[in-house]
């Protein structure tokens, strides 16, 4: 099976390609940072001694994506999973004064996930076979002054995989939505905050297995679901008044 990982050097995505190498699985790792990928791929390749691959990844880049499927598929055989990871938080404020910002942060968390997920998901409804992994965010259920331009994007994104799950069931081609909370990375680094923050270890093995049982969508960690069940029904008048 060949599994390909796009935004493969964030710590999550390297530790389900780890997982998935462990396997035996041949593992495709795509990232902007094409000399980390390398780096990655060649890690993967001793410690498993499965196949690996790796190319640069611009979610930006639009004309691109279709080019780096093809590579895929042509290096390592017919993409069976793959795993949208890479996002962008930007910086809120300055999102909000700097529209060009505002749309990056859109482009790279919406644009350009959904650009490389419907390449792939064509691919795989031609096979009837295959299971995309997106990861979104608790950020994008409900929206909050402190981070609203990144979790309408990923909001959205998540919007977008029901539709594309919805879209995919008669094909036999699965669509696992993944809702992370604080999971250790590049993006809660230094965060204060009074709920654990999870270990990429972890989270790559239970969204793992969330993918073989089929879910469709799942929270990481899993108490999250029941923090924003909270989250999400509390009334507008009384949730705008809140400092988040």
């Amino acid at each position: 099976m060949s599994v390909l990982i796009l935004g493969a050097t964030s710590p999550i995505a390297r530790a389900i390609a780890g997982v998935y190498a462990e396997e035996g699985h041949a593992v495709y790792l795509a990232a902007r940072d094409v000399a980390e990928a390398e780096r990655i791929a060649a890690d993967l390749k001793v410690r498993f001694g499965v196949r690996t691959g790796f190319g640069a990844f611009d979610a930006t880049n639009l004309d691109a994506h279709a080019a780096l499927v093809e590579q895929v598929e042509s290096e390592l055989g017919a993409i069976e999973v793959a795993l949208v990871a890479f996002g962008d938080m930007g910086e809120q404020e300055e999102s909000e004064t700097d529209p060009s910002a505002a749309r990056r942060v859109i482009d790279i968390n919406y644009t350009g996930s959904v650009s490389v997920s419907e390449l792939v998901a064509q691919k795989m409804i031609e096979r009837s076979s295959g299971t995309i992994i997106g990861l979104s965010s608790v950020a994008g259920d409900r929206g909050r002054q402190s981070n609203y331009i990144y979790g309408s994007a990923k909001g959205a994104f998540a919007l977008y995989l029901q539709g594309l799950r919805n879209r995919c069931f008669r094909s036999g081609v699965h669509v696992l939505t993944v809702k992370l909370g604080f999971v250790d990375t590049r993006m809660t680094y230094g965060m204060e905050t009074a709920i654990p923050v999870a270990d990429p270890a972890d989270a790559a093995l239970a969204i793992k297995r969330a993918a073989s049982r089929g879910e469709n969508e799942m929270y990481y960690p899993r108490f999250w679901r029941g923090i924003m069940g909270v989250i999400k029904v509390m009334p507008e008048a009384l949730f705008k008044r809140l400092n988040l």
